[in-house]
């Protein structure tokens, strides 16, 4: 569904995993596997949903939970449609909307430093490209109510394998998308309602370097990812390319045709650039929820939500910050998380509010273009869900005290 569809305000499908337009074919290869240790009922329950959720429409799925140094993980399916080697227990991804988290807290650790405020207009970094009235608060919140640039962009109108070849290599400047998302007109007034964009975090990335002098990849790079030795975790910039392991994502653009390997294109802004592993997202979330990114006032900004009404399709009272959501877990409690996806590659994830306890799951989708993803966005709720509620019913998923549970 286009986000110009405003009778339902729905977010751009480069949201991910509860509203994926434009998903994608291929038949279902299941190819099961488990965890290097001889199967037990943590991680069997685990592989089970993994199953589940490859057969809703995927190629390929990898999840993995973690509680400290104790992880389970389980896949399914294979890493390239194009041959029959199994999803590898390292495999990087495109996490897509799940880069905002990252690109958030960089910003609120700007602003701990004093280097920028919440409440700056984005007029007083960028003169001149939205208007003075919008504030970096609306911005990583979503409540500024600029349109999105991501149904302008070429490559997302492609409809042929021969329109995303010649698409796929195409990069833009922060400043063309803004444009691009400008020539619509605004969805409300400034701090007047809540609409999913991926022009806010674009700004947000512009915003960063402005105040550090240095690319937002490098403020990523230097806050998040080298302290947090987040070794499978890349911003690959203008590069089209998708590292190996890989965990590679194909769509059928009309019924018919061949299907193309979708993961080779150009992504490098601050709404869904990154490209990373389930165990690194895991450790990203635990990090920040844990307390050891943002000082306690800051992740208290971050934690402010307003209703994300679109999303609740799929999760239990959905709620967005700054750059994170939370919902309600079945079990009782809240979760946060923040979903990803474009082109067929999901992630989806979740880390309990304490930060002790997270799960993210990476999919290649094979949905047929048009279909209806709520089933398997569904599933893979329900795949969180049961990991991190078997600690409300007293039974650890994985197991405190158990070895680490990961695959050779």
């Amino acid at each position: 569904m286009s986000i110009r569809d405003r009778s339902t305000r729905m977010p751009a499908r480069r949201f991910g995993l509860a509203l994926v337009a434009g998903a994608l074919v291929l038949s279902c290869i299941p190819s099961a596997a488990a965890a290097r240790h001889a199967p037990n009922r943590t991680a069997a329950e685990l592989q089970r949903d993994v199953n589940a959720l490859l057969a809703t429409g995927a190629t390929g799925v990898l999840a993995e939970v973690s509680a400290g140094s104790h992880r389970v993980a389980a896949r399914a399916g294979v890493a390239d449609p194009a041959g029959r080697n199994p999803v590898a227990w390292d495999a990087k991804h495109r996490i897509e909307s799940t880069t905002k988290p990252f690109v958030a807290t960089v910003v609120l650790r700007l602003t701990a430093e004093g280097k920028l405020g919440l409440d700056d207009p984005v007029d007083r970094w960028l003169p001149g490209l939205v208007g003075t009235e919008v504030t970096v608060r609306q911005l990583l919140g979503h409540t500024s109510g600029l349109p999105d640039y991501a149904d302008d962009v070429p490559l997302a109108q492609a409809t042929t394998a021969e329109q995303f070849d010649r698409e796929r290599f195409r990069t833009y400047s922060p400043g063309q998308l803004v444009a691009m998302a400008m020539r619509h007109p605004p969805e409300f007034a400034p701090g007047q309602g809540w609409s999913y964009s991926n022009t806010n975090y674009v700004l947000a990335g512009m915003i960063i370097e402005k105040a550090t002098g240095a690319p937002w990849q490098q403020a990523v790079h230097e806050r998040i990812i080298e302290p947090l030795g987040l070794t499978g975790t890349v911003i690959p910039g203008t590069s089209a390319y998708l590292p190996s392991p890989r965990l590679a994502a194909y769509q059928r653009l009309r019924p018919g045709d061949r299907p193309v390997d979708v993961s080779t294109r150009a992504s490098g802004h601050a709404d869904a650039s990154i490209i990373s592993t389930p165990r690194d997202v895991n450790r990203f979330f635990e990090a920040l929820l844990g307390g050891s990114l943002l000082p306690p006032a800051q992740l208290k900004e971050m934690q402010t939500t307003v209703r994300a009404e679109p999303f609740e399709a799929v999760w239990d009272e959905p709620g967005y910050g700054l750059g994170l959501m939370r919902r309600r877990l079945p079990c009782g409690g809240w979760v946060w998380f923040h979903g990803g996806g474009w082109w067929n590659a999901i992630t989806d994830n979740a880390v309990t509010p304490d930060g002790r306890r997270a799960v993210t799951v990476a999919i290649a989708s094979s949905l047929d273009p048009g279909q209806d993803p709520t089933a398997q966005a569904k599933a893979s709720a329900a795949l969180i869900d049961h990991a991190l509620c078997a600690d409300a019913a007293g039974t650890p998923y994985p197991r405190s005290g158990n070895p680490a549970m990961t695959a050779s």
